[in-house]
Formats: C-alpha cells, structure tokens, sequence
C-alpha cells in the first residue's frame, strides 16, 4: 500500500479496530458501484437525453439501495469469515486470503457491471440470471471473447482501473492483537465482544440485504427501480448488474393474475384465441420468412427519410426498394431485444414478456406455429441458420416448433465460408437457402435467420472497402447483408416456386442507434415487419402498427386458414382486428394504440405520452387524458392475465 494511505488508515486507527476496516472495504465497492454507475450513464447518455443532472442525483441516490444489497450478497461470505469472533481472524495466512476473497468476489461483481456498459445498447436492460441459459450452447465464445476485448478495449480499461482502486486501498492486515490472545481473560472478552458485534453487523446484514429492517417490508427486487424513475429506461441506472442477476436466480418469472374476475369479461378485453371465419378456399403458397440479424428500421432510408434534415439515405438501398414493392406499417416494431425474443415472436407469436421465452421453464409448453400449423396442411418446412447447430437455442426451438428439417453449419457443404465468429457468411448461406428450397416440394414454408450483421461487424476480406460506412461499424455489415439480400432475390427470381411464395421480412431486434428517437424505449424496438409477394399484389403502405407477434396470424389470414389457432398478435388482413403493440423493458409494459403510448408496471400506470408528434418521449401526458389511459390500462391488463396464466397453466395452444 503506498505510504500516504498507510499514514491515512493509522491516523484514523483502522490498525486497531477490525469493524472499522471491515466497514471501510464495504464502503470501497459501494464507492466503486457508484463510479460504474456514472460510468454506465455516460458511456450510453444518448438513451437518456430527458435526464437532467438533478434527475441523475435523484437516480444516483436511488441506487445506492440496490448497490447495498448487491454489495452485501457479493460479500457474504467475507463478511462471514471476518466477523467470526474467534482468534484465526488475526492470522497473517488467514488475512491474505481473506484479501484474495474479497478482491475476486468483488472484482467479478464489478466485471458485470462494466460488460453492461456495452451490453445494455443490445438488450436496453440490465443483464439477468437468464444470461447463463442464453449462451451455453455457444461453442465460438473462446473466439468471440478477444474480439469483444480489442473492440471494447476502454471498457477493460475502466474495470483494471477499478481493480488497481480496490487493490491499493483494501487497508492494512489486522494482526496486531495476535500476540495478546494466548491470555484466556482477553480470549473470553473477545469472545463475548465479537459475538455481541456478530449480531448487530449481522441484524444490519440482513436488513442491507431486504432493503429495510421492517419486518413488513418484502425484499427489494428490479420493480423497486421504478420508485426513482421518471421514464423506464432510467431503472437501469438505478440498478447494477450484480443486484439484477442475484435477484433473478431460481425465480420463477411469471405469476398468475386475477385482474379480471370471469374469463368472459377477460375474453372481451383481449384474448389470443384466433377463430377465423373465412369465405374463400385455403391458398396453397409458400410462405418465406427472413429475419435479418439487427436490421433496425433506423438503417432504412424508407423508415428514415425524415432523418438528418431530410438528406438521409440509409444503407439499405435493396431492403428499400423491396419495401417499395410490398405491404409496410409506418409504425413498425418487434417484440424483442435479442435475437432469441424474435423466433418465438415471428414463428409462434410470443412476444418477450419478462423474460425471454427460450430461457423460462415455459419454453416446454406445448405451441402452436407458422410450422406446426402448415404441417397440418400438407406443408414442408424447414429453418435455417448459418451459426453453429445448437447456437442460441434455435435448433432446440426449431424442433419444438414443429419445423420438419433444421439446417445449420452442420449441414453447410463448405466449412470456408464459417466467418470465423458465429457463422456461415450471409452471402453464401442465403444462396444456400435458395438452392435447397429449389429442392424442396411445394407448397412449403421456411424461415431463415442471418448472422452477419452481428458484433465484432466485419466483412468478408474480398468485400473490405465495397460497403458504405457510417459512425459505427455495424452499418458497413448492414451493407452487406442488404447486398446479400439482393443476391438471394435475384437467384430465387430464376426459380420455379418464386412467383408461389409469399416473402415476409423482419429484423430480429434493433442495434447501436445515432438518432435520438431511436434511442428511447419505444424506438429501440423499431425494426420492418413487411409482407411482399413478386407479382405487386400487397403493394400499400398504411399509416398504422405492427409487430413481429402479427406475423403469424397475418400469414394464416392471407392463406384463408379456417381453424382456430392461438397467437398473442393480430391478423393485419382483419380490418376488424384493433391494431396494437406491447413489449416490454426495464420492468415496465409499453402499450402502443392510436397515437398512444401506455406504461404500466404490472400494478400502477407510470407513463402516458403522443409517441406519434413527441418522438422522444420527454412530455409525460399522464392523468390528461382519462378515458384513453383506463381503456389502455385495461388492454394492458388484460394481456398480462392472458399471457401469464396460460404461460403457467400450458394452454398455449386451442384445444379441439
């Protein structure tokens, strides 16, 4: 330790008081957690542009709760060890490891909240336990890990500076009263003493832990966050990462509600039950669906025409001029932050509520999908994705959702073409897809998921200096794709089943944002949701909402499907279906109707704005207009109840 410190912590005689250096290295990391948190504000102040700097305070203060309960649960076997009132705590070998204890556990707690530096701008909230069930069916991340460290380089500076800071002013070892403890007298009041101190710390442990020593007071958990917020996005300031992952281990994510107290009354609000009534005779088309790796609707020069003065021109000049060509909602949404949100929104219509539906023990329920259900009419299906078989889950859930074949690197001809972090090149794997399906019997119905566009944003060499670059790097792979994309509609153009088959296109969620109305927690989960057939017939554009949960129902409705069937979405071709769109973030429901949008945190509205003329959402309209907000909260309440209590009771399907 360097001698200044040394003089510090023996003017204030830490080397004679073992409480005052434990309670000294408590409030260390809880210093440190504060840093991280004025760290995480900055390095991502472009999603907070309402936050003033006494809304910051307030939030700053705020998470000092979170941060003590986190601290303590990192702790607790130090703080156990050291409070232990017997002799061994004053030995030399005891104390050097207690140091290394202390200096691992907290070191790995302050890893955590750097990595959400980074990866907050992918999910827009704080990691939880789910990110174990996310990634260990990755076999590339020993690869992906250097990449991660050269791109995000700083991040690793700022943790080893954190490190050094923990290091260097731990404080001395408490081995002074060593010699003195053979006398039994000074034993039996140590002894007496500790145990007295052991409960009092202990009492304050516990209630550090809860949140509050009143007995009446449940246990903090994320929802707490909202107490400081003035939009929902600001709950990830309040929390740290530590706190959101103990918080989340072994929980079960949903509970049953009771807001409506018949099914009938529940039934008239919302429910997810599709029981079409159709004239016309079912349409044999195939159906393609192609979800594009972090296409976000900001790259678009359709969606962002407005952008940059009016002078923005995208870069996705394919994507556009298909765009022009089919049906497009100008609010357009899905319902996800991560790629494994999007299969089950797109292929089953089950939007991320809580907790991402691959990760929750819901993910064994029985469902019903766009391939299940096209199976039972005599379809082929099948899904494709150019990443290791087994990456993300999406093999898993690709043979739960009743896809016949699966095909994947595995099934790749040419291992070559592997872009060396997580899968086949969009390029190649797209032309893949069209040759298969050209084998393929009709009618049949597939979907593929590129992988491209996707951190550490590269292209191939041969393509190094083609792409149009933008501020970030993504926007050089978006190119890319986008090319890919063209030359996958130009190869299945020259094939016999292209003029057969209906193309819907989507992106899984939305990536790293420039412009501000991207960067709120509605534009954040902006991505296309459009519907093209070759021949112009859905060309239109309607002024209206969308979403990834839509997809399904509108596939079946444009197929004259006549069964009853279960997705939580709209059918787009029902005029009479009211448009909506619900996702969720930051322990908060967002509910878009009309120009409206709704927050509600599962028991009390906390936000009402225009998300049509106040794009980032800096007006909060709540209480001004009675009538809309119960109607909205009702929907919103009614979704809950739908989708929690048949997500537990497993009727996620129409029993016939």
């Amino acid at each position: 330790m360097p001698k200044f410190l040394t003089k510090y912590f023996t003017e204030i005689e830490l080397r004679k008081n073992l409480y005052l250096l434990l309670i000294w290295r408590f409030i260390l990391v809880m210093i440190l957690f504060s840093i991280c948190r004025v760290a995480f504000y900055l390095i991502n102040k472009g999603y907070f542009p309402n936050t003033s700097f006494s809304g910051m305070m307030r939030l700053m203060r705020g998470g000092i709760v979170f941060d003590i309960t986190a601290v303590l649960y990192t702790n607790l076997l130090y703080f156990f060890l050291f409070l232990v009132p017997f002799a061994f705590r004053y030995n030399l070998i005891f104390q050097t490891a207690m140091k290394y204890l202390y200096l691992i556990t907290n070191g790995l707690a302050l890893l955590a909240n750097c990595c959400d530096f980074i990866y907050f701008q992918f999910g827009f909230r704080r990691t939880t336990a789910s990110i174990f069930s996310e990634f260990k069916h990755e076999t590339n991340l020993g690869a992906l890990m250097p990449k991660f460290i050269v791109g995000y380089w700083y991040v690793v500076v700022i943790w080893l500076a954190l490190m050094a800071i923990l290091y260097f002013t731990y404080g001395p070892f408490h081995t002074s009263k060593s010699r003195t403890l053979k006398d039994r007298r000074a034993q039996l009041i140590l002894l007496v003493s500790g145990t007295v101190l052991f409960v009092v710390f202990a009492t304050l442990i516990v209630g550090g832990l809860r949140g509050d020593l009143k007995h009446s007071t449940r246990p903090i958990t994320l929802s707490n966050a909202g107490k400081y917020i003035s939009e929902p996005l600001e709950a990830n300031i309040v929390l740290n990462t530590p706190f959101a992952i103990y918080r989340t281990i072994s929980k079960q994510s949903l509970e049953k509600e009771t807001f409506f107290n018949s099914e009938e009354e529940l039934d008239n609000v919302y429910t997810p039950v599709h029981k079409p009534v159709v004239d016309a005779p079912f349409q044999k088309e195939n159906v393609v669906i192609l979800i594009l790796e972090s296409f976000g609707c900001e790259y678009t020069k359709t969606y962002g025409h407005n952008l940059d003065g009016g002078t923005y021109e995208g870069y996705t000049p394919f994507l556009d001029s298909l765009i022009g060509n089919s049906r497009m909602y100008l609010q357009s949404f899905s319902n996800g932050r991560k790629s494994i949100d999007a299969m089950p929104s797109v292929l089953a219509s089950i939007p991320m509520m809580v907790e991402p539906f691959l990760l929750t023990s819901y993910s064994a329920d029985k469902i019903n999908s766009i391939a299940s259900i096209l199976n039972g009419k005599g379809y082929y299906t099948a899904y494709f994705h150019g990443a290791p078989n087994g990456s993300m889950g999406f093999q898993a859930f690709a043979n739960a959702a009743g896809f016949k074949d699966y095909y994947g690197l595995n099934e790749y001809p040419d291992k070559k073409d592997f872009d060396g972090s997580w899968g086949v090149w969009d390029e190649e794997f797209f032309q893949f897809f069209a040759g298969k399906m050209n084998e393929f019997k009709q009618p049949f119905c597939t979907a593929i998921f590129s992988v491209s566009s996707h951190h550490p944003f590269v292209v191939p060499e041969r393509y190094k200096d083609k792409f149009k670059q933008g501020p970030m790097p993504i926007y050089q792979c978006i190119n890319y794709t986008d090319y890919a994309l063209r030359k996958f509609f130009e190869t299945a153009s020259r094939m016999p089943w292209y003029n057969n088959t209906l193309f819907v296109i989507t992106g899984d969620h939305t990536s790293q944002s420039v412009h501000l109305e991207y960067k709120t927690n509605l534009g954040a989960f902006r991505v296309p949701v459009i519907f093209y057939k070759p021949d112009g017939s859905l060309k239109s554009v309607v002024d209206g909402l969308v979403q990834q949960i839509d997809i399904l129902p509108s596939i079946l409705g444009y197929l004259n499907y006549d069964q009853p069937y279960l997705a939580f979405g709209r059918n787009l071709f029902n005029p009479k279906e009211e448009p909506f769109v619900i996702t969720y973030t930051a322990n908060t429901y967002q509910l878009v109707m009309g120009d409206y949008l709704f927050l509600h945190n599962g028991l009390i509205e906390t936000g009402f704005y225009n998300a049509r003329t106040d794009l980032l959402l800096s007006k909060n309209l709540i209480g001004q207009y009675p009538e809309i907000e119960k109607k909205m909260e009702e929907k919103v309440k009614a979704f809950i109840q739908q989708y929690n209590n048949r997500m537990i009771d497993n009727k996620l399907t129409v029993e016939k």
